[in-house]
């Protein structure tokens, strides 16, 4: 595996834009911490995306508007620190880009600097800050659909664009974030002939989460494609996995044991004098 790493190299914002020319699907997982970034770091996956849904899955949140740049900060320098291919965009948190562009700026350069982020997410038609941003060199992915710091004005998590007007505006909306320099675009919750449009419309990919599957890459939370919350189950979601019961049970087996007396056991027990080589010790099961 470790010699398999070495070889692959570091994907990058220009690898990520030749992807839709050479019609490779992007693949995007939001992580929060170093240790599933360790496990994402020994998959195939494109972009991981520090999101600020960690206020919802790690911080226990009702709203992705609770994360702060402190949070982003912390979350997105111990993803960093364990991946080594994949591309790394980190969430830009609620206001921290819509009050000034010196502000937009300030918070961008925290993030690369101190967050380990590679390039930047934005939320919204927020075309100066996206210009101001990238005319500093620092590569922005946009947000349109659903945009989650938007919730309260959106009057809660429903489909967008479904309207005439309201999807014809998210098409303008994503020409002009194409044209302010945004590398990418994520989809969220949108109609799928409408993510078919704007996919078809634009030069630089799509990225999908409950978009259908005519955008350039999809993108879903680490947390929820594990199934580690059995009780979210929207209909974007696929589940690739059920670990959410898993250790549920490994838990309860773990306190039966314990309860029990059957764990820890001489295998997991230091001896007082060690009278035995390391080979001849007594092997767990």
């Amino acid at each position: 595996m470790g010699e398999y790493l070495s070889q692959r190299k570091k994907i990058s914002v220009s690898s990520i834009r030749q992807s839709k020319e050479k019609s490779k699907k992007i693949s995007m997982v939001t992580c929060y911490d170093a240790t599933f970034a360790h496990l994402v770091n020994q998959a195939n996956i494109d972009v991981v995306l520090v999101g600020d849904s960690l206020a919802n899955v790690v911080l226990g949140h009702t709203s992705t508007v609770k994360a702060t740049m402190s949070d982003m900060l912390h979350h997105g320098a111990a993803v960093s620190r364990s991946i080594q291919t994949a591309h790394i965009c980190v969430d830009m948190p609620f206001m921290s880009y819509r009050i000034s562009p010196s502000e937009t700026l300030k918070n961008a350069m925290r993030l690369v600097q101190a967050g380990g982020a590679e390039s930047v997410k934005v939320e919204g038609a927020v075309t100066s800050m996206i210009a101001t941003l990238t005319a500093a060199d620092v590569p922005v992915m946009g947000h349109l659909g659903l945009t989650p710091q938007s919730i309260h004005s959106l009057g809660g998590y429903r489909v967008q664009g479904r309207a005439a007007a309201a999807a014809r505006k998210i098409v303008e909306d994503a020409k002009r974030i194409e044209d302010a320099g945004a590398y990418a675009l994520v989809l969220e919750m949108v109609p799928a002939e409408l993510a078919q449009e704007i996919t078809q419309s634009l030069e630089i990919p799509t990225i999908g989460i409950g978009a259908g599957a005519y955008c350039d890459g999809q993108v879903l939370v680490l947390y929820d494609l594990l199934g580690l919350n059995p009780d979210f189950n929207p209909k974007f979601l696929k589940k690739f996995a059920n670990l959410g019961h898993q250790v549920v049970d490994a838990l309860n087996q773990f306190q039966h044991e314990v309860q029990h007396g059957s764990f820890p056991s001489a295998c997991h027990s230091f001896a007082q004098k060690r009278e035995i080589k390391d080979n001849q010790a007594v092997a767990c099961e």
